[in-house]
C-alpha cells in the first residue's frame, strides 16, 4: 500500500488531497502546528483534526515524530520552510518530497480530470461541476478549496468527495505558478486579472497550461466573455459567453431576489436555467460548468435541472440570513475583480444600501494591488440615488491581517479607506474589526445588506459569526 505524509495537512488545499487519497485506498498521516498545540494540551481539540482522523488520516505533531521511514513520499505546500521539523526529518531519512502540485499532477494523470483554472470563481466553478456530474449520476469525485455547504452540513471538511466514478473535478491553482504542471483530459480558464502577480506573469502561466492541454490533444474551455482569458480559445465552440458564436451562450439574464435566471443556446437547444445564487458573475459560472459538464456527456436539460439544487460553496457569496431587515453574506472576496463582482452581487438584491467590509491580507498583497482596488471599489459603489431615496453604498475596513514572518508594514487598510475618501466615495476605517462590526450594525437599516469580505484568515467565520450575533441582539 503506498503511503504519504502530509506536512500542512490542516490546510484547505492539503486537506482536500488527503482525504481523496484516504478514499481511494492509500495510507495517509499528517501534521499541522494547531494539532500539536492540542496534543501539549494548550487548546481544544481542532475540528479539522477530528473530521481527518474521521475519514482515516493519521494526526501528529508537528515536531518529526510522524515521518518514518516507509513514506513512498512526504508532501509539502509552498508555505512549508526548509526549518519545518518535520521535512528536516523527510530529509534526513532519504525520504522523497513531492510539493502539493506534484501530487495533483500525478493524481490527475491517474484519472479523467477536469481541471478548473482562472484568478476568480474556481472554487464555484469546480463545486458546480461536480454537482451536475454527481446529479447525472456519474459518481465523480472533487478536490476543491472551500467546502460544500451540503457536505458541510453532513459534518464533513467538505473540499474533497472521493467518489467510485471515472471523472475528477480539481481547482487548479495559478497563485504559485504550479498551474503549468497540469494535463488534464478538459481545461477551464475562467479569467485573467490582477491578484497574485502581475498579469503578464500570469498570462504566461495560463499560456502554458493551455498547451499542457492541446499538445495532447485534449480539450480547453474558456470564458469568451473576459478579453484576457478568450486570447486562449482553441475554437468558439468549446467556449463560453454571451455572444451568439460560442458554443454555450448566456442569454435574457434576471435577477430575482438572491437567485438568478437565464438562458443557455447550445447548438440547437435553448433551455431556462434558474440558479440560487445571486449576480451576473455566477451566470458565468453556471455556463463555465455546464461547458465542461457538456462535454463529459451530460446534457444540457440535466445540467440546468442540476443547478437548479446546487447548496452553494462556503464562503463564496454565502448568505447567512436575514435579521432585523439586514441581511448578511460571508465572502472569500480579496482581490479587486472579486470584490467588486461580489459588491454587485449584493446590489441585485438589496433594496437599500449594501454596507460592505473588508479585512485585506498581508502587506505585500495590500501594497501591491492599492492602486486597482481602490480603482475598483470605487466604480462599484453607487452613489446617493434621490429617485428612491436610497441612501449611498458605504466601504470598511479593517486592518490587514497579518499572519506572520517578517514584513514592511508601511501601509494599512486605512490607506485605502483614505483613498476611497479622495473619490468622493464613503469609506471608513476602524481597525478593530469588533468595533467596526459594532459600527456597521449601528449603521445598518431594514433593507440593507452587510458584506462582509476577505480571505487566508481562519478566523473569518468566527468574525461573521459576532456579526450575526451583534445583528439578532438588535432583535430583542
Amino acid at each position: 500500500m503506498e503511503s504519504y505524509f502530509f506536512i500542512g495537512v490542516a490546510g484547505v488545499g492539503m486537506s482536500a488531497i488527503a482525504q481523496y487519497l484516504v478514499g481511494k485506498g492509500v495510507a495517509i498521516s499528517g501534521s499541522d502546528r494547531q494539532f500539536g498545540e492540542f496534543l501539549a494540551g494548550k487548546c481544544e481539540k481542532p475540528l479539522v483534526m477530528t473530521q481527518l482522523e474521521e475519514c482515516g488520516v493519521k494526526c501528529f505533531a508537528q515536531d518529526g515524530s510522524g515521518v518514518v521511514e516507509n513514506l513512498n513520499a512526504v508532501v509539502v505546500s509552498t508555505a512549508i520552510e526548509d526549518t519545518n521539523p518535520d521535512l528536516k526529518r523527510a530529509k534526513e531519512l532519504g525520504i522523497p518530497v513531492m510539493h502539493r502540485s506534484e501530487m495533483l499532477a500525478k493524481i490527475s494523470k491517474e484519472a479523467r480530470t477536469i481541471a478548473v483554472s482562472g484568478t476568480s470563481g474556481k472554487s464555484t466553478v469546480t463545486a458546480m461541476i461536480y454537482h451536475i456530474l454527481q446529479y447525472a449520476g456519474l459518481q465523480p469525485s472533487v478536490m476543491t478549496g472551500a467546502g460544500l455547504v451540503n457536505l458541510q452540513k453532513e459534518g464533513k471538511i467538505g473540499n474533497a468527495v472521493s467518489g467510485k466514478g471515472e471523472w475528477l473535478v480539481v481547482e487548479a491553482d495559478e497563485s504559485d505558478g504550479t498551474l503549468v504542471r497540469y494535463e488534464p483530459e478538459i481545461g477551464l480558464i475562467l479569467n485573467v486579472d490582477k491578484d497574485h502577480k502581475e498579469l503578464s506573469e500570469l498570462q504566461e502561466i495560463f499560456l502554458k497550461f493551455s498547451h499542457n492541454i492541446l499538445d495532447n490533444g485534449k480539450i480547453l474551455i474558456v470564458n469568451d466573455a473576459h478579453p484576457l482569458a478568450k486570447k486562449f480559445s482553441a475554437g468558439r465552440e468549446f467556449d463560453f459567453g454571451f455572444e451568439n458564436y460560442v458554443g454555450v451562450q448566456g442569454t435574457d439574464f434576471k435577477s430575482v431576489g438572491t437567485s438568478i435566471q437565464f438562458r443557455v443556446r447550445h447548438n440547437a437547444e435553448l433551455v431556462k436555467f434558474v440558479v440560487p445564487l445571486p449576480g451576473k458573475h455566477n451566470m458565468e459560472n453556471a455556463l463555465a460548468a455546464t461547458a465542461a459538464a457538456l462535454r463529459a456527456g451530460v446534457t444540457l436539460h440535466t445540467c440546468a435541472d442540476a443547478l437548479a439544487t446546487f447548496p452553494g460553496v462556503f464562503r463564496r457569496h454565502q448568505i447567512l440570513g436575514t435579521f432585523n431587515g439586514v441581511t448578511l453574506v460571508d465572502d472569500f472576496a480579496h482581490n479587486p475583480a472579486k470584490i467588486a463582482a461580489s459588491i454587485k452581487s449584493a446590489q441585485d438584491f438589496t433594496e437599500g444600501r449594501v454596507i460592505a467590509w473588508f479585512q485585506p491580507h498581508g502587506f505585500g498583497p495590500t501594497r501591491f494591488l492599492r492602486k486597482d482596488l481602490v480603482e475598483f471599489i470605487a466604480k462599484t459603489l453607487r452613489p446617493k440615488d434621490f429617485d428612491d431615496d436610497r441612501e449611498n453604498d458605504v466601504m470598511f475596513f479593517s486592518e490587514i491581517y497579518y499572519a506572520g514572518g517578517t514584513v514592511t508594514r508601511d501601509i494599512s487598510a486605512g490607506d485605502l479607506a483614505d483613498d476611497l475618501l479622495l473619490k468622493g466615495c464613503e469609506a471608513v476605517y476602524i481597525a478593530d474589526r469588533n468595533e467596526c462590526a459594532e459600527k456597521m450594525v449601528e449603521y445598518a437599516q431594514p433593507g440593507d445588506t452587510i458584506l462582509l469580505m476577505g480571505a487566508r484568515d481562519p478566523s473569518l467565520q468566527n468574525y461573521a459569526q459576532y456579526v450575526q450575533k451583534l445583528l439578532e441582539e438588535e432583535l430583542m
